[in-house]
């Protein structure tokens, strides 16, 4: 007591004020506190265990950071609704909980979902004519097609399937997917072929005027009508082009955070988050926080808007 007593009175003020802030940045980490980087076992461990920060909003009633509008959606984990993955008329896929982050029902003219596959599990094949791409998040798959030949795909690695290719996945244990689908859009004899990678197998490709880090999964060749690209930011990385195109875009934030522009809205954004972008929205990301930023975007390519 006589240490305070000592001290003027503004200055005992402003002493508690500071004791006070400084313990509830310890224990609360508020709003203005950076947040804790976790170590995650998996690779992208944050898109199937994701977390809010501040970790309190994850109870806050009512709380969600999705957003949906004409040209644009946030679709955050916290309202991810999973189900059965149907394929009618086909058989549905087997102990697998799919959700879909983005369908036509938007203005898309692609399918983007999230599939969990569980113990013993099996897909079903798309519908006619659809292609079908296929991203591993978390555990592993096995591709089989309709030789009977068997690939073994783990996280990080894909596979893209042309159109009324006959194959099946089956899991042994449980693995997360992200799997885009679209109607193949012919163009003369052209035809795609089967393909199995991985991303650290490709190469990264010179962006002149940019600074991030890009890799392209698929061919850029005529057949196909989609790319799918990994695209990697450090730190106070962001995209110089403020892009307006006709491409539209699938998003799925594997890694880091930061902030993306969708027209005249400014999100923040974290692994787990995924991203519908129509034509010719304003766009563009800068990462924020202490680690890379990667995600995983889709865009149609090699075929006339007409």
């Amino acid at each position: 007591m006589q240490l305070f007593s000592a001290l003027p009175l503004q200055s005992f003020f402003l002493f508690s004020i500071t004791l006070c802030l400084f313990r509830t940045a310890m224990t609360l980490e508020g709003f203005c506190s950076a947040p804790q980087i976790l170590k995650t076992e998996s690779l992208y461990g944050k898109v199937t265990n994701p977390t809010l920060s501040p970790s309190h909003l994850q109870d806050l009633p009512g709380f969600t950071r999705s957003v949906y509008k004409r040209d644009h959606a946030l679709i955050t984990p916290e309202s991810h609704v999973f189900g059965p993955l149907p394929d009618c008329p086909l058989p549905d896929w087997s102990n697998t909980l799919g959700a879909y982050l983005i369908t036509p029902a938007m203005g898309s003219q692609f399918v983007m979902y999230l599939a969990k596959m569980q113990d013993n599990s099996k897909s079903a094949p798309p519908p006619d004519n659809v292609e079908r791409f296929i991203f591993v998040i978390q555990g592993e798959v096995t591709v089989t097609n309709v030789s009977s030949v068997s690939q073994t795909m783990m996280v990080d690695s894909y596979v893209y399937l042309p159109p009324n290719f006959e194959h099946s996945l089956t899991c042994d244990a449980s693995a997360t997917l992200v799997v885009f689908e679209r109607r193949y859009v012919n163009l003369g004899n052209y035809k795609t072929e089967q393909i199995f990678g991985s991303t650290d197998k490709q190469p990264l490709l010179e962006m002149p005027g940019e600074i991030f880090e890009l890799r392209k999964l698929l061919p850029t060749s005529i057949p196909y009508d989609f790319n799918i690209h990994i695209m990697d930011f450090q730190p106070g990385e962001f995209l110089n082009v403020k892009e307006v195109h006709y491409n539209q875009h699938g998003l799925l934030l594997l890694e880091g955070q930061g902030i993306y522009r969708l027209g005249d809205n400014w999100y923040p954004v974290q692994a787990g988050d995924a991203i519908w972008m129509a034509p010719f929205v304003p766009q563009w990301y800068a990462a924020l926080g202490k680690t890379r930023s990667r995600y995983l975007l889709y865009k149609d390519v090699n075929r006339d808007p007409l």
